[in-house]
């Protein structure tokens, strides 16, 4: 064992065992205040409904957990125990160039990942979910929705795999040109991802309501933000739950209602969740966000330049011979393990980006309005209202419901 394991396996089983006692506390947190709605939600939500928040979340909170461990068991069966120099062994003894020797090799990672997770996407779905009453995906969705994912990452990721393993082999700066590859193509996906992709897994109609399509364009106009359309998504024929989002950059982007929320909000309530949505456009976290992530990338890239041709990280992780594509499925393996206890602060970050975003949906929109909306959509979707706080600096991206409803209240 030398320093790299010791290390790794301290910060595997640190990463698990605080993850296991954050779900404890987070479930024991919930079961206090199961039988009570907190005062600011007590004439909106009943107890029937908080109560089933309670359980769905408890159920969803421990299913991470279950697959946390399993996660972190193949991760140690990939690296320390040896699956790694196996699968690369058998590509080896295959003779082919080597681009396509890591091309195969990292193919069958992901295809390998890709099949173990089945099972657990599948419990989600058709156990969780329908416990609880949100799913509404056929068997055959489910497969055909596999089927269609995985014709993707052959037809965008197998091209991608060849063109960054064949620049880490252009000579000793090419994490600088692997990370403009990957930029360009973050932003190309952008771009396709309304237009192309989203449509081959969901139907999208065009608003249809005249009066809420005028009051939306109304909010547009105001604050200057161009669109390629406002669209309904038939969210209903995979979940009961409702949302929104924009999508895709410049003059192409898009604004989609799931069908759900339509059916379940007023006018003025929607108005408000899309002055929400614009919020995060119009402070710009899009931008920070992917300016924050090509940081991060650019500093793994130096990092694996640095690793790949180092024979202790290999050694360290048990994981053969040194090459290009091994380097790379290292670090991405690895890298959660090592980066975990950073996600208080990028959680701790997109809050606050919540909160700038309710601020100006608020000055936008009555305030009553967008509580509303969010009361009803705490509701609809089973979301606690009385989250562990140490659980929801870690791992929640949105405010707690009590804590954005206060700060709601006080604007």
């Amino acid at each position: 064992m030398n320093l790299l394991t010791a290390i790794f396996l301290v910060f595997a089983f640190a990463g698990v065992a605080t993850q296991w006692l954050l779900v404890r506390r987070h479930a024991a947190h919930i079961g206090r205040h199961r039988d009570r709605v907190p005062d600011a939600f007590e004439e909106r939500i009943p107890l029937a409904d908080h109560q089933k928040a309670a359980d769905y979340t408890c159920a969803k909170a421990r299913t991470g957990l279950v697959e946390l461990v399993f996660g972190a068991v193949v991760v140690l069966a990939w690296t320390l125990g040896g699956g790694l120099r196996w699968l690369d062994q058998y590509w080896r003894a295959l003779q082919l160039p080597e681009l396509w020797t890591g091309v195969g090799f990292l193919a069958s990672v992901v295809v390998i990942g890709g099949i173990i997770d089945v099972p657990f996407s599948a419990y989600r779905t058709f156990g969780l979910e329908q416990r609880f009453g949100f799913n509404r995906m056929t068997p055959r969705l489910f497969i055909t929705d596999l089927l269609k994912q995985a014709l993707l990452l052959l037809v965008i990721g197998l091209p991608m795999t060849v063109l960054v393993l064949w620049i880490m082999d252009t000579g000793r700066f090419w994490w600088l040109g692997a990370w403009l590859c990957w930029f360009a193509f973050s932003l190309a996906m952008m771009w396709a991802y309304p237009a192309f992709i989203a449509p081959l897994f969901n139907k999208f109609r065009p608003l249809e309501n005249e009066a809420l399509r005028r009051r939306i364009e109304d909010l547009l106009t105001r604050n200057g933000f161009a669109s390629r359309g406002i669209f309904v998504m038939d969210g209903s024929a995979r979940s009961t739950h409702g949302n929104a989002y924009f999508a895709g950059m410049g003059t192409s982007k898009r604004i989609v209602f799931f069908d759900t929320l339509v059916d379940d909000l007023s006018h003025a309530e929607i108005e408000a969740v899309l002055a929400h949505e614009l919020g995060h456009f119009k402070c710009r976290h899009i931008g920070k966000r992917m300016a924050t992530m090509a940081v991060v990338v650019l500093a793994g890239l130096a990092l694996l330049a640095w690793l790949v041709d180092e024979p202790w990280f290999y050694a360290g992780l048990r994981a053969g011979e040194p090459s290009n594509y091994l380097g790379l499925t290292l670090l991405l393996l690895i890298a959660p393990v090592f980066t975990f206890f950073l996600q208080p602060v990028f959680s701790y970050i997109s809050r606050r980006h919540e909160f700038e975003a309710d601020e100006f949906a608020a000055r936008q929109a009555q305030t009553e309005n967008l509580i509303h909306a969010l009361v009803k959509l705490y509701r609809e979707n089973s979301n606690t209202l009385t989250p562990d706080p140490l659980y929801s600096a870690f791992h929640d991206s949105h405010p707690p419901a009590p804590t954005r409803i206060a700060h709601l209240a006080a604007l």
